[in-house]
């Protein structure tokens, strides 16, 4: 940026049906833009921006109800009524069409201490054109030792990483995006991703792949609060599962050509044949022994298998899809 130019940021968040969480999570964003532009003082101006995915505004009115009277705050709140990830987080992008840069968070998290003021400081001094921090998993209710052993909210692959580190992928929890670069590459979210989720990896490595770098930034984290009806093994499961057929799904849709896909299908296939018998072998072992640590992990394997066969057979998963 060059002297005398004020860059413009946005926070956005999503939410559908979490009135509570909203209205809780606004005032700390709306402290966090306010910390930033004092840290930032003449270079940067932010602002938060709520896009409502339900249809009947129910996350709008509760902004509306939280939002001081007789002052200004810098806070927009829009309703897009398509169903889906990708439709409410490509309305962000569109309502963030005069900004500079865009962050995303969800519903669910807290952000920590000077979170947002990491986010922009790595960015001006890596030059990168997206960063993205930790997020950690905070629990309503106390997990039970099956839930714990099985690592479903683990995070440990980017532990230990430095600041300014090249990543290739981000979920877009916790993210910092150039949108001058998103608006060069013309990249968007895509809505055929929009009820099964992967629409965030998917978009950052066509980011990565259009040139782009995401550097990692450790100070900026944000907890992931997560509530007792996430604990269930049912729940987790069908998540793993999800998770597993949405990252096949992303793999399948980037590669390049027919040839890419039949030997990114085999792979996975491969793949998740192998996990399908490691799991059976541990979920046995496990009934044996009374293991509840090993049986966690067998039928996480088992559902991770489970998700990347399916998106081998062409099966989708729609954890994100809504009921009536």
């Amino acid at each position: 940026m060059g002297t005398g130019e004020r860059e413009r940021l946005m926070v956005a968040v999503l939410t559908y049906r979490r009135p509570d969480r909203i209205a809780a999570l606004v005032p700390a964003l709306v402290a966090q833009a306010a910390d930033l532009e004092r840290r930032g003082g003449p270079d940067v101006a932010a602002s938060v921006l709520v896009v409502d995915n339900d249809p009947a505004g129910t996350g709008a009115r509760a902004v509306d109800d939280v939002r001081p009277a007789g002052q200004g705050w810098p806070v927009t709140t829009v309703v897009e009524p398509e169903p889906g990830i990708a439709a409410a987080r490509n309305r962000a992008l569109r309502a963030g069409a005069d900004h500079d840069l865009l962050v995303f968070v969800d519903d669910d998290e807290v952000p920590g201490e000077g979170w947002l003021a990491a986010l922009w400081t790595t960015y001006r001094e890596t030059g990168a054109q997206a960063v993205t921090g930790p997020v950690t998993s905070t629990f309503e209710a106390e997990p039970d030792p099956w839930v714990r052993a099985g690592g479903f909210y683990d995070r440990a692959h980017r532990a230990g990483l430095a600041t300014g580190t090249v990543v290739r992928t981000a979920a877009t929890n916790n993210l910092l995006l150039d949108l001058r670069a998103v608006r060069r590459a013309g990249l968007a979210f895509d809505p055929a991703l929009g009820l099964s989720g992967g629409e965030d990896t998917h978009f950052t490595r066509a980011l990565t792949a259009a040139g782009g770098r995401i550097v990692w930034c450790t100070e900026a984290v944000v907890a992931d609060v997560v509530p007792a009806d996430r604990l269930t093994r049912e729940y987790l499961l069908a998540r793993t599962a999800g998770l597993a057929n949405s990252s096949a799904r992303v793999a399948l849709l980037l590669a390049p050509g027919a040839l890419a896909r039949a030997r990114v299908r085999a792979r996975t296939l491969a793949a998740g044949l192998a996990r399908c018998a490691v799991g059976s072998a541990q979920t046995l072992l496990a009934a044996v022994r009374s293991d509840v640590a090993g049986d966690a992990r067998g039928r996480r394997a088992l559902a991770r298998s489970r998700g990347e066969l399916l998106a081998v057979a062409g099966r989708v998963l729609l954890p994100y899809a809504r009921q009536g």
